[in-house]
């Protein structure tokens, strides 16, 4: 039972966890529909913001309404402003902007809502694309990521000391965020950032911004089909083994493994399950994301990522940071030649 449980369920308390889906489905639907941008610049009646973003007036009217209802929005007559906080949070340029995450969170909605289906069929959910479209989707999840490791990238970085490295292979490694805690940490190091093609357009526009362009190779590929660059000493697989089976990660790995010099090291950045597989909390309910998002992702407990890097010729693994969310991190070596 998590901390928000009631010491005994009843149905008042049992409705209300049902009920909780719909104060998210409106706060994404405005994400998704980007409405907090032009409100940040001034207040806006419903019909205003309707012209704007291009949205149906009573379908606007309402949604906006139950914004207020929240607390999202304040409303003076019929103008709607962003309460405070909001601008910050939810506008693209706000100095703690969670907009993606906030827009990737209701491409996750959309799959949470087919759970009972996943289950019935062993099917993935039905992919449905947001208003934002396609490439709209990949933006605002390579963002989310951003938007959740950078302010604690640095921090968590530190549970594999020694920082020091040569080349490190950030593979997966989406705009950069990562890559550039890693070369702040090392300032002798270089690096080389693995992911899609269209990824690795987001990763250079970040990277040019950043002043750690010149330290990192951009690679273009996709880690389940393609060679992995050679020749580093660290690998750093962060966020990526829950989307793939076991029998992926055990492929995976050994491609790490063939990338790293003698006595490298493999840190893996992700989700650590207890034995009972209930602990974390936020483990067991992003175990439900990765049913209704993937063919056989999942969470995993240290014994099985133990196992797996050991498939590989990995040797000494080492839970080295044990968190309750995705930070956890599971350190191995490839031996030394002898």
């Amino acid at each position: 039972m998590n901390d928000n449980s009631p010491a005994s369920w009843n149905a008042e308390a049992i409705l209300s966890l049902g009920r909780n889906y719909q104060g998210a489905a409106v706060l994404v639907a405005a994400a998704e529909l980007d409405l907090f941008t032009p409100l940040a610049a001034s207040p806006r009646s419903a019909a205003e913001l309707a012209a704007v973003v291009g949205a149906d007036l009573r379908g606007l009217t309402v949604l906006m309404d139950a914004l207020v209802a929240l607390r999202v929005l304040s409303k003076s007559g019929d103008r709607y402003a962003p309460a405070p906080g909001i601008n910050e949070l939810a506008t693209p340029t706000g100095s703690q902007t969670v907009l993606a995450m906030l827009q990737h969170q209701a491409n996750c909605l959309r799959r949470w809502a087919q759970v009972a289906q996943v289950v019935k069929t062993g099917r993935p959910a039905q992919h449905i694309p947001s208003v934002r479209g396609e490439s709209g989707d990949q933006e605002s999840f390579i963002g989310a990521m951003h938007n959740v490791s950078a302010p604690m990238a640095d921090g968590v970085i530190q549970a594999i000391q020694p920082l020091k490295f040569e080349h490190l292979l950030d593979i997966g490694g989406a705009s950069g965020t990562w890559t550039m805690a890693f070369l702040r940490a090392c300032l002798t190091g270089r690096a080389t950032l693995f992911d899609l093609p269209p990824v690795i357009t987001l990763a250079r526009k970040r990277l040019s911004e950043s002043g750690f362009a010149e330290r990192v190779t951009l690679v273009p590929g996709d880690f389940l089909t393609d060679p992995l660059p050679g020749g580093t000493d660290l690998a750093w697989v962060s966020a990526i083994v829950h989307q793939n089976s076991r029998e992926q990660n055990r492929a995976l790995f050994a491609k790490v493994f063939g990338a790293l010099v003698p006595g490298g090291r493999i840190a893996i950045r992700d989700v650590v399950m207890d034995v009972t597989r209930t602990r974390p909390a936020a483990g067991a309910l992003f175990a439900v994301n990765m049913l209704v998002a993937t063919e056989s992702g999942g969470t995993f407990t240290f014994d099985e990522l133990r196992e797996d890097l050991e498939s590989a010729g990995f040797a000494h693994a080492d839970l080295t940071r044990d968190d309750e969310g995705m930070n956890s991190i599971v350190v191995a070596s490839k031996p030394a030649s002898r």
